[in-house]
C-alpha cells in the first residue's frame, strides 16, 4: 500500500503543478495571439486586447463560467425589454432633433445664412459629428464598461482622458476638412471664391466641432457611467441621448459662431484667421494625450478614414440641402431635414452599438468569424430572424412611425416651419423615412458582421459610415418627397415666408 499511497501522491500533486505551468503558457500564449492579431487587423482597440489577455489568463480555473457570467445580461433581453429602454432615450434624442430643426427653420433667413449660402452645407457635416465622434464614443465605451473594461477607478479614468483627447484632435481635423468640402462644394458650380467667405467657414466649423464635441464628450461619459451603475445596457440609451443634445447643441453653437464671425468679418478681418489658428495650434496637445493611452492610441493611427469618408457622404447631403432650401419653394424642408436625419442616425447607431457589443464577447474582430453566416445577407433574416440582432432590428423598426408623427405634431403645435401638414405630406414624409431606416438597419447588419470578419473593430469604423449615409438617405428622400409635393401641387401659400 505504501508504493500505492506514494504513487497516488504524486498522482494528486502533480496536475496542479501541471495547471499551473499550463495556465502560465495559455497566458503568455494569449498575449502572442492577441499581438499578433493587432498587428494583422486594421482598427482593433488596445483596451481589447489587453481585456482578453485579462480574461484569458485570470480564467484558468473557471472560464466557462465567467463567459456565461458575461454573456448571460443581453441573452436575457426581451422585446420589450429592449423598446422599454429604448424608448425614453429615443423620444429625447427625437425632442432634440425637433429642436434643432426649429433652430435651423429660424437661422436660415439670418444674414450669415443668406450671404454665406455654404453655411448649410456644413449643417448636414458638422451634426453628423455625433456619428462620428460622440457615437462612437459612446459605443467604445459602452463596450468597454459592458465588458468590464472600466470597472477600476484607474481604467475607468484613463478610458475617459484618452477618449476626450482623441475626439477632440478628430473634431479639430473633421471640421477643417468640412469647410474645404463646403468651399468646394460652393465653388464649382458658382464659379467665383471669396477668400473671406473661406476663412470664415473654416472659422465657425472648427470652433463649433470643438466646442460641441467637448460638451458632448462630457455628457456622455456621464451617461456611460450613470447607466452602468443603475444596471442599464449603456448601449440602449447612450447614443440616443448623445443625439438628443447633440444636434440641438451644436446648430446652435455653429448658428451663434458663424453670425459672430460674420459680423468680425465686416470689421476686423483678421479675427476669423485667429480663431483657426488657436484651434489648430492646440491638436498637437490633444495628440499627445491620446497617445499615452493605450486603447486610443490605434484609434488615432487607423480611426481617420470613416471619419473623413464620413464627412464627405455627409457633406453631399448638405449640398442637397443648400440647393434645396435656397429655393424659397422649398423653405419648408429646413425644419424637417434635422428630424428626418437624426431619427435614422439613432436608431441604427443603437442597433450598430447592440451587435458590436455582442461580437466583442465572443473574442477580438476577425478571430473567429460566425459559423453559417452568408456573405450577402438575406434581409429578411436581418429582421424576421430569431436572434437577438433581429429581435431589436424589429423593434427599432416599429419605433419610426409613432416617433415621427410625435415629433411631427410636436412641430406642428410649436408652429415651426413652412409646410402644412396635410395627409399627402404625412404618407410622403413617413414613405421617406421608412425606407431610410429600413436600409439603415439592413446596412447596419451587413456592415458590422463584414467589418468584423476582416479584423475590424465596428465600434470605430461603422456608426459614422452608417450615420452619414442616414443624413444622405433622409436628406436625399425628403428633397424628393418635397419634389413630387409640388409637382402634384401639395402646396402651400405661405411657403418662404
Amino acid at each position: 500500500m505504501r508504493p500505492g499511497d506514494c504513487e497516488l501522491k504524486e498522482v494528486t500533486s502533480a496536475p496542479k503543478k501541471t495547471e499551473q505551468q499550463e495556465g502560465d503558457l495559455d497566458a503568455d500564449r494569449a498575449e502572442v495571439v492577441v499581438i499578433k492579431s493587432r498587428a494583422n487587423a486594421k482598427g482593433v482597440l488596445e483596451e481589447d486586447a489587453l481585456l482578453e489577455n485579462g480574461s484569458q489568463s485570470n480564467d484558468s480555473d473557471d472560464t466557462s463560467t465567467d463567459q456565461s457570467q458575461v454573456l448571460a445580461p443581453p441573452l436575457k433581453e426581451t422585446s420589450f425589454s429592449i423598446g422599454l429602454q429604448v424608448l425614453v432615450p429615443f423620444l429625447l434624442a427625437g425632442f432634440g432633433t425637433v429642436g434643432a430643426g426649429i433652430v435651423l427653420d429660424i437661422v436660415q433667413h439670418w444674414t450669415v445664412f443668406q450671404e454665406v449660402t455654404e453655411v448649410f452645407i456644413l449643417v448636414p457635416a458638422l451634426l453628423g459629428l455625433k456619428g462620428n465622434l460622440e457615437m462612437t464614443l459612446a459605443s467604445r465605451l459602452s463596450t468597454a464598461a459592458n465588458i468590464g473594461h472600466m470597472d477600476t477607478a484607474k481604467e475607468m479614468w484613463g478610458m475617459i482622458v484618452g477618449n476626450l483627447a482623441l475626439i477632440q484632435v478628430q473634431a479639430t481635423v473633421v471640421g477643417f476638412l468640412a469647410s474645404l468640402a463646403a468651399v468646394m462644394f460652393g465653388w464649382i458650380p458658382e464659379g467665383h471664391f471669396k477668400m473671406g467667405h473661406a476663412v470664415l467657414l473654416c472659422a465657425s466649423s472648427v470652433a463649433t466641432a470643438f466646442v460641441a464635441s467637448l460638451l458632448l464628450g462630457l455628457i456622455m461619459i456621464g451617461v456611460i457611467v450613470g447607466a452602468r451603475k443603475i444596471g442599464i445596457n449603456p448601449d440602449n440609451v447612450a447614443t440616443p441621448i448623445a443625439a438628443s443634445l447633440g444636434d440641438l447643441i451644436t446648430l446652435a453653437l455653429l448658428s451663434s459662431i458663424s453670425w459672430g464671425l460674420y459680423k468680425q468679418m465686416q470689421a476686423n478681418d483678421y479675427v476669423n484667421m485667429l480663431v483657426c489658428a488657436f484651434f489648430v495650434a492646440l491638436t498637437p496637445i490633444w495628440i499627445i494625450i491620446a497617445r499615452r493611452t493605450p486603447s486610443t492610441r490605434e484609434v488615432l493611427y487607423s480611426g481617420w478614414e470613416p471619419v473623413i469618408i464620413a464627412m464627405a457622404i455627409s457633406s453631399v447631403g448638405g449640398l442637397i440641402l443648400d440647393k434645396t432650401v435656397s429655393d424659397p419653394n422649398f423653405a419648408g424642408m429646413a425644419v424637417f431635414t434635422p428630424v428626418i436625419n437624426g431619427v435614422g442616425g439613432n436608431l441604427v447607431a443603437v442597433q450598430a452599438s447592440r451587435i458590436s457589443t455582442y461580437l466583442h464577447m465572443t473574442g477580438l474582430p476577425g478571430a473567429e468569424p460566425q459559423a453559417n453566416r452568408p456573405k450577402c445577407l438575406n434581409p429578411c433574416s436581418a429582421f424576421f430572424g430569431s436572434g437577438l440582432n433581429s429581435r431589436s432590428a424589429r423593434v427599432l423598426f416599429l419605433l419610426v412611425v409613432p416617433g415621427h408623427l410625435v415629433f411631427l405634431y410636436t412641430i406642428s403645435s410649436m408652429q415651426g416651419g413652412h409646410t402644412t401638414l396635410t395627409s399627402v405630406f404625412v404618407a410622403f414624409y413617413m414613405t421617406a423615412a421608412l425606407l431610410q431606416v429600413l436600409i439603415l438597419l439592413y446596412m447596419a447588419d451587413w456592415m458590422v458582421h463584414w467589418m468584423w470578419g476582416r479584423g475590424m473593430d465596428p465600434d470605430n469604423f461603422s456608426i459614422p459610415y452608417l450615420t452619414a449615409l442616414g443624413d444622405l438617405l433622409g436628406t436625399g428622400f425628403l428633397a424628393l418627397s418635397f419634389h413630387i409635393l409640388w409637382l402634384i401641387g401639395d402646396r402651400d401659400s405661405d411657403v418662404g415666408d
